[in-house]
């Protein structure tokens, strides 16, 4: 018994593999419309910017898609691709915080392309709340409250707001049920163990990209001087955690 319950998990993938299936996915479909049938693992991996094991190895975490000396149907890939990421289904989410980036991502098509559906929106200010965008009323967050109890409670909650508001949102979001959390304010969030909670700054972002201009920098006068190179790496975009603060310890490189 306890072989078979080991044998029917759901196979542990890396998280920097997670990360390079939308990049794949992106690329696939824009060798779709320009009428591609077949790419290369080479291809692929020259387009990412990642070595061709390493696009062979990610897709083998979900099966065998590849052909010998033929290589991948790209229709077939980008089905398989959004079934591995869930975008088969259709998930509600709720931004909290209607602001510029709030009211941006409201009116973003990349959430209906995907598999997110908009079901709802929120703030506190009442210069907000009541105003429409597109077919959604901005309601009051203690409205949100009302999810915890309905069968199609929101999966996905987007925070949105500034970040002395972060963590009260983080806090009515999983009061509600809510279970993953994007938080594009530039805060911490406490959150139960079980809570996903990824972390979109932009800010972070560039300290990471300077990182990187002044490692290369170091690499060319290096190179300039005689001395052997410094090397650089790249590592999944954002921060993810599950519940309480994040590790502070550097991010491994990706597998």
């Amino acid at each position: 018994m306890v072989g078979d319950a080991r044998a029917s998990r759901p196979r542990r993938i890396p998280e920097a593999t997670i990360v390079r299936l939308p990049v794949y996915q992106r690329i696939l479909a824009e060798l779709l419309r320009s009428g591609v049938t077949t790419v290369s693992s080479e291809e692929l991996a020259t387009r990412a910017r990642v070595n061709a094991a390493k696009v062979r190895k990610d897709f083998s975490h979900f099966g065998s898609f590849g052909t010998r000396g033929t290589g991948y149907d790209p229709a077939l890939l980008v089905s398989q691709i959004d079934r591995a990421l869930g975008a088969d289904r259709e998930w509600p989410v709720v931004i909290v915080g209607i602001g510029n980036l709030g009211r941006a991502l409201a009116n973003s098509d990349g959430f209906s392309s995907h598999g997110f559906c908009i079901a709802g929106l929120y703030d506190v200010d009442p210069a907000v709340v009541g105003s429409r965008i597109g077919d959604l009323t901005v309601r009051h967050l203690d409205e949100l409250a009302a999810a915890a109890g309905q069968q199609d409670r929101p999966a996905i909650g987007v925070v949105a707001t500034p970040p002395s508001a972060a963590q009260t949102v983080a806090d009515v979001l999983v009061a509600a049920g809510v279970s993953s959390i994007l938080n594009f304010a530039p805060r911490v969030l406490n959150v139960p163990a079980d809570v996903l909670v990824r972390y979109v700054d932009l800010s972070i972002e560039l300290q990471v990209m300077s990182f990187f201009l002044s490692r290369r920098d170091d690499e060319s006068l290096a190179e300039a001087d005689g001395a052997a190179p410094i090397g650089t790496g790249g590592g999944p975009v954002g921060v993810s955690q599950r519940g309480g603060p994040p590790d502070r310890r550097p991010d491994p490189p990706p597998s």
